[in-house]
Formats: C-alpha cells, sequence, structure tokens
C-alpha cells in the first residue's frame, strides 16, 4: 500500500455515502481519481440506472485521468447492467495504478472486474479500508451472500423498557430529534416492515417525509424520488382498507388470505402459507422479500409481538432501540414479547454505539457471538 491510500480511499467512502438514501437496490460506491497528489476527478453512484462513480469521476477527471490512480470502494463491475463495464471505462481511459476498497460480492463480478484490470496492465491494489467498504454495503454484501436482506429492528422503549401504555397509546416516547433518525433510518432502507397492531392502533403509514429529514437540498430529493417498499403483515386481514397504510402507493401486505377485490391496483399482495401458529413464516418471507424484491436492508418498526418473533427466529443483524428519559409504567407494554424462563435463556447483547439523539439516547445492538 501507497502512502495517502487511505487518505485517499476515505475520500471516496465519504463520497459513497451520499448515496445511502438512494441506491437500492444497488451498492453505495464512491470514486477518487488522483495524479501528483490532487484530486482531479471524484463522483458517487447516485442511483440504480445512472452512471455509477467510476463514470462520473472520469468524466470529472476527463483527458487527465491518464496514468492517474483511481480509488474505488467496491470492485468495478465487469458486466453489462443497465450501463457498460465501469473496468472497461477505467482501461480505455489509462489509468496507471485502480485501489479498490473490497472485491464486490455480486457473483456477476466477483474478481472479474479486478482481473480484467489487471490483464489490461493495470496495477491493482485491493483491500484498502475494506471494513468500512463492508458496512456502508452490509445489506447488499449480505444479499449477494447469503440470498437474506440485512434486518435491524428499531425499538422506541422508555427508561423502564416500556414501549405504550396498556392501552396501546404511544404517541410519543421520544422526541422529534429521535423521530427525525427514524426518518433517516427508513429512508436508508431497502423495505420497511411492520405488523397489523402496529397499523390499527398507531395508523401508521410508514412513509418517508422530507420535512423530517434533516439532509441537504440534494440528498432530500434524491431520498423523495425512493420511497422504501412498505410491508404490512397481516396474516388474517385485520387492517381495514381504509387505513392510512393503504393511502400511499407502493405497498406489500403479506397475508395467509387472497387479496381483496377493492385493494388498489397500485398496492401489492403477497400470500403465503401460515405456520403452525398461523403465523407467516419469516425465513420464507424474507427469501423471497430478497429474491423477488431485492431488498437490501429490512427495517422493522413493529411492536412487540412482531419484533419478539424476529428475534426468536434469529433473524435480527442490528438493533436500533431509542430510548427516552421518562418512565410508562409496570403495566405498560414491554419492549419484546419474547417468554424466557430463566438466566441461561437470557439473549446476550453486544453494544457497540450509544450516543444521544436529541433528549433521548440510541443505543446500537448486536446479538452477542
Amino acid at each position: 500500500m501507497i502512502a495517502n491510500d487511505q487518505l485517499w480511499m476515505s475520500k471516496a467512502l465519504q463520497l459513497a455515502h451520499r448515496g445511502i438514501y438512494s441506491t437500492h437496490p444497488n451498492p453505495r460506491v464512491g470514486c477518487v481519481i488522483v495524479a501528483e497528489n490532487q484530486v482531479i476527478g471524484q463522483g458517487w453512484h447516485q442511483k440504480a440506472g445512472d452512471p455509477h462513480a467510476e463514470v462520473h469521476a472520469l468524466r470529472d477527471a476527463g483527458s487527465n485521468a491518464k496514468d492517474a490512480t483511481a480509488y474505488v470502494t467496491l470492485e468495478p463491475c465487469s458486466h453489462f447492467g443497465k450501463t457498460p463495464p465501469c473496468a472497461d471505462a477505467l482501461i480505455k481511459a489509462g489509468v496507471k495504478r485502480v485501489v479498490v476498497a473490497m472485491q464486490d460480492p455480486n457473483p456477476k463480478v466477483a474478481g472479474r472486474g479486478i482481473a480484467r484490470l489487471q490483464a489490461a496492465g493495470i496495477d491493482v491494489t485491493c483491500g484498502v479500508l475494506e471494513q468500512e467498504a463492508y458496512t456502508l454495503n452490509k445489506g447488499f454484501i449480505k444479499r449477494m451472500c447469503t440470498d437474506m436482506p440485512y434486518v435491524t429492528v428499531k425499538l422506541a422503549m422508555s427508561l423502564d423498557g416500556r414501549t405504550a401504555m396498556a392501552s396501546g397509546e404511544s404517541q410519543w416516547i421520544t422526541s422529534s430529534a429521535a423521530r427525525q433518525e427514524v426518518q433517516r433510518l427508513r429512508a436508508q432502507s431497502s423495505a420497511v416492515i411492520t405488523g397489523a397492531d402496529t397499523v390499527l392502533f398507531d395508523d401508521a403509514k410508514l412513509t418517508i417525509r422530507s420535512s423530517e429529514l434533516g439532509l441537504d437540498q440534494e440528498l432530500t430529493d434524491l431520498a423523495m424520488q425512493r420511497q422504501p417498499l412498505r410491508i404490512l403483515i397481516d396474516s388474517n386481514q385485520r387492517v381495514p382498507l381504509d387505513k392510512a397504510f393503504y393511502q400511499s402507493p407502493y405497498s406489500l401486505t403479506v397475508s395467509g388470505v387472497d387479496k381483496p377485490e377493492k385493494l388498489k391496483e397500485q398496492q401489492a399482495w403477497l400470500k403465503l402459507p401460515l405456520n403452525q401458529q398461523s403465523h407467516i413464516d419469516l425465513n420464507t418471507l424474507l427469501a423471497k422479500l430478497a429474491q423477488d424484491y431485492e431488498v437490501n436492508e429490512l427495517l422493522v418498526e413493529a411492536g412487540a409481538t412482531l419484533a419478539g418473533a424476529f428475534v426468536q427466529a434469529g433473524l435480527v443483524d442490528e438493533f436500533a432501540i431509542f430510548m427516552a428519559g421518562k418512565f410508562l409504567g409496570s403495566s405498560a407494554r414491554p419492549l419484546l414479547s419474547l417468554p424466557l424462563d430463566t438466566m441461561s435463556q437470557a439473549i446476550n447483547l453486544t453494544i457497540k454505539d450509544i450516543r444521544a439523539v436529541g433528549d433521548d439516547w440510541l443505543i446500537k445492538a448486536f446479538l452477542a457471538a
């Protein structure tokens, strides 16, 4: 590795991060082209169907790209998709060296882009800031490697671990700053999933709202071009069709019954067989979301029952727990429906991050290895 490789790759990762709300189902990728220790071109992938990061950066650099070094956060593609291969664009531009953060896990690429560059006589270095690149595209990588989405369960609770009053009243446990953070979590997700009770009690829509994102105008505009797929698990069709959830387009209801005739055409319906407990099998559903809907990152915004079901099924990759400085009392509803009887059954978590969000706290946690 050459001095300053990490510096320029860090710059490329910052650019890639700007695509966090808009590239679905593609990965977030940034590219910086450097000559004589100066950036001469830069770019990032904005949305599916648009030019990839390398193309933007090469256009920015123009003829100066010849004999320069390109820093790319993900292996340049080697196949024709909606756009031509980026490896070919780099070769044609005459770059001398390409530094890659990580190999692309997509079977259509998977080392072929690097091999093509090397065959053209380009010096390739791979693995610079690899972990940072992996984290940025954790959902895409998991889908490519396992055919399952990356699942984050978002929870909001009081200091005594309660999510709603006994009546179901829950608005609002957390502050407006925390709700803004949730809007951004939704916006970066491929899909958001909830259960019938949440829609019935809270009249939840699960949409993202531009006024609540708190982003710069460019990122806000990109985010609003792509609402995440809104998914409702309603095994026995308990949610009336006049609920707010069905008044916005682009939703998917997962149920054990047939699609009602009165449901609007823009609202999709997926009928799946129910298990012995008359519930949707979550493993089957997630595999279908990855395969048929190209869902990289799935955000679970649900009540204690559905959130607990994801935990019991071992399908949770990450928890985002918002904690408010208030008590709701012993009769209020618990964080998860998770019947455990002994300490030996306790589910251990590894807390990776705790930070203040307005008057609340956000806890990022993972299942302990």
